[in-house]
C-alpha cells in the first residue's frame, strides 16, 4: 500500500546529503572516502565518534534534553554500494536525475541501496528539533560483498540493544527477518598455451541487455543469468565446431544476477561462415523462448576481432564446463512455512579469466544455515572435483525476529497512527547483517524499514521519492516514542 499526502516528494535534508553521498565513490572494500566524509560530518558537529579498522564509523548524539535516561537507540546502515554500469567506479560520481515520481541514475545503479538509509540518518543526527534519547549512528562497511564490516566489530562499539536499520528496500513492510548468505570465491587453474596457427577466425561474444538484479531479492523472477547464457551458449557452439576460448569476462558484482558476458573464440576457417550466419540468429531465437516474457531485452551478438596470443586447452575448457554446469543458479527450494518467499537460493555472480586460473563466485542463501551450509560444500567439491579450489569470503547467519515484540509492535503503530496503514512483516530473501548483530550483541532487537526501492544493483535501480518523506516521518516518531518510554534505573 503506498499513499502519500505530502506535496514535497522528500525531505530536502536527505536529499542534499544524498546528493553529496553520491559525489563519493563507494564500491564495496574501497569505502575510505566515505568513511572520511562521515567521520568529518561529526567533527563539523561536535559529535563523538569512532572509526574501528574496518572503516566502520558509529556517531553518537546525547540525547534531546529531558531524556538523558532513555534507552540509547542504534541506526543502522552500511556505506558501500553495488557499482554497476560505471567506467571506474572508484572515481566515478553518480548523476542522478528525478523521473516523475522516481528518482534513478543516468546509465548506473542509484546507490539507494543503502544510501538514501544513511543519509536519513546523517540529516536525523543534523537536526536538533527531532526528540530521542541517546543515539548510535552506526554505519558498515563491505555490507554487499562479504559483510566483513559487522563481522569484525567490536562486542563494545555500540551501547543499544533496539536497532532501526534502514536498509529495507519494501515500503509496505517492516522486515523481521532474512536468509542467512554464504559467499564463496572458486579458482580453477587453466592451462593456457599459445593459439593455434593456420587459417582460422576469431569472433567476440557478447551477451547485454539483462535486468540482472539482486540475486536474493530478484532470484526468483526468472531473469536471465549472463553467466548460465555464457555457458550454454559455449557449450552449443562446442558441440558443432572445433572451438578454442581466448577470454572470458561475465558478471558484474558477486551479489548481482549477472546481465552481460564476453568472451572471445576462435574456430577454422572453413566452419566460419556459416557460424557467423546461423549461430547469432540461433542463439538469439533460444533467448526469446527461454527468457522472452521475464528478460526481454536480452540479446547475443557475434562479431569478428583480431587473433589473440593465448588460447585455453581443450582439457581445460572441458573441465570448467563440467564444472559450470554443476552449479545450481536460481531457486533451489521454497519456504514451507512462509508462503511465496524462496527458502535457499544460489547465484553465480562472477566468472573471468585472471591469468591462468577461472575465477568463479557463488552466493548461496537460505533461511536454514545448516541446508545453507550443505549446498555451499556441494558446490565446493564440484570445484574440488574438477582440480580447483574454494575459500569462504562470507558466511552470514540468517536472523528472525519476534514479530510480537513490543519494538515491533510500537514500530508497526507508527505507520498506523502515521500513515493509515499497518505494515506486513516479513522475513526477507535478501541477507542483512542483522545476523551478525544478534550473534555480537545479546538481547538486541531489530526492526528494518526503508523506502520503495525497485531493482537494487542494477542500472534500473530508483526509489520512490514520496516513500522517502513516508519513511522519514515514521523514523522520526519512532525515535521521539522510544524516547518517551519508562527511563532507566
Amino acid at each position: 500500500m503506498e499513499q502519500s499526502n505530502h506535496p514535497f516528494p522528500a525531505p530536502e535534508a536527505v536529499m542534499r546529503i544524498f546528493r553529496q553521498l553520491n559525489q563519493i565513490p563507494r564500491p564495496s572494500h574501497h569505502e575510505e572516502r566515505v568513511a572520511d566524509f562521515l567521520c568529518q560530518f561529526a567533527e563539523q558537529r561536535g559529535l563523538d565518534y569512532q572509526r574501528d579498522e574496518q572503516h566502520c564509523v558509529v556517531i553518537r548524539k546525547p540525547a534531546t534534553p529531558g531524556y538523558e535516561k532513555a534507552e540509547p537507540i542504534v541506526v543502522l546502515n552500511h556505506m558501500d554500494m553495488v557499482c554497476v554500469g560505471m567506467d571506474d567506479p572508484l572515481n566515478d560520481p553518480i548523476v542522478a536525475k528525478i523521473d516523475g515520481e522516481w528518482m534513478r541514475a543516468e546509465g548506473t545503479s542509484l546507490g539507494a541501496d543503502n544510501g538514501i538509509g544513511l543519509s536519513m540518518a546523517l540529516a536525523m543526527l543534523d537536526d536538533d528539533s527531532i526528540v530521542h534519547g541517546p543515539i548510535e549512528v552506526i554505519t558498515t562497511t563491505n555490507e554487499e560483498d562479504g559483510m566483513t564490516g559487522a563481522a569484525g566489530l567490536a562486542p563494545d562499539f555500540i551501547r543499544g540493544r533496539k536497532v532501526i536499520n534502514l536498509d529495507s528496500e519494501d515500503y509496505d513492510t517492516i522486515t523481521t527477518g532474512a536468509a542467512g548468505a554464504l559467499l564463496q570465491q572458486h579458482r580453477l587453474p587453466m592451462e593456457v598455451i599459445k593459439a593455434p596457427g593456420g587459417k582460422r577466425r576469431w569472433y567476440r561474444i557478447t551477451i547485454t541487455g539483462g535486468k540482472g538484479g539482486h540475486s536474493g531479492v530478484d532470484i526468483n523472477k526468472g531473469r536471465a543469468s549472463a553467466v548460465m547464457m555464457a555457458w550454454a551458449v559455449l557449450s552449443a557452439i562446442y558441440n558443432e565446431f572445433d572451438l578454442l576460448l581466448a577470454a572470458i569476462d561475465v558478471g558484474e558484482a558477486n551479489a548481482s544476477i549477472a546481465s552481460s558476458a564476453q568472451m572471445i573464440i576462435t574456430v577454422p576457417s572453413g566452419e566460419a561462415a556459416e557460424f557467423v550466419k546461423q549461430q547469432e540468429e540461433t542463439f538469439n531465437e533460444w533467448i526469446a523462448e527461454e527468457y522472452g516474457e521475464t528478460d526481454p531485452d536480452v540479446r547475443c551478438h557475434v562479431e569478428k576481432v583480431n587473433p589473440c596470443d593465448t588460447v585455453i586447452s581443450d582439457d581445460s575448457f572441458q573441465r570448467w564446463m563440467t564444472c559450470l554446469e554443476q552449479l545450481p543458479q536460481g531457486v533451489i527450494k521454497m519456504s514451507d512455512d512462509m508462503p511465496d518467499t524462496v527458502e535457499t537460493s544460489n547465484n553465480v555472480g562472477r566468472l573471468y579469466l585472471d591469468g591462468d586460473q577461472l575465477i568463479v563466485t557463488t552466493h548461496t542463501r537460505s533461511f536454514n544455515d545448516d541446508e545453507k551450509r550443505a549446498v555451499a560444500a556441494e558446490i565446493a567439491q564440484a570445484f574440488t572435483e574438477a582440480g580447483g579450489s574454494s575459500v569462504t569470503l562470507m558466511d552470514a547467519p540468517a536472523w528472525r525476529e519476534d514479530q510480537q515484540a513490543p519494538f515491533i509492535k510500537m514500530t508497526s503503530d507508527v505507520f498506523q497512527d502515521l500513515l493509515g496503514w499497518r505494515p506486513k512483516m516479513v522475513a526477507m530473501h535478501f541477507v542483512l547483517e542483522a545476523g551478525y548483530f544478534v550473534e555480537k550483541y545479546p538481547g538486541i532487537q531489530i526492526a528494518s524499514i526503508g523506502p520503495r526501492i525497485v531493482e537494487p544493483h542494477s542500472t534500473s535501480e530508483r526509489v520512490k521519492l514520496s516513500t522517502i518523506s513516508d519513511i522519514w516521518k515514521v523514523f522520526v516518531e519512532l525515535l521521539r516514542r522510544l524516547a518517551q518510554q519508562p527511563l532507566l534505573s
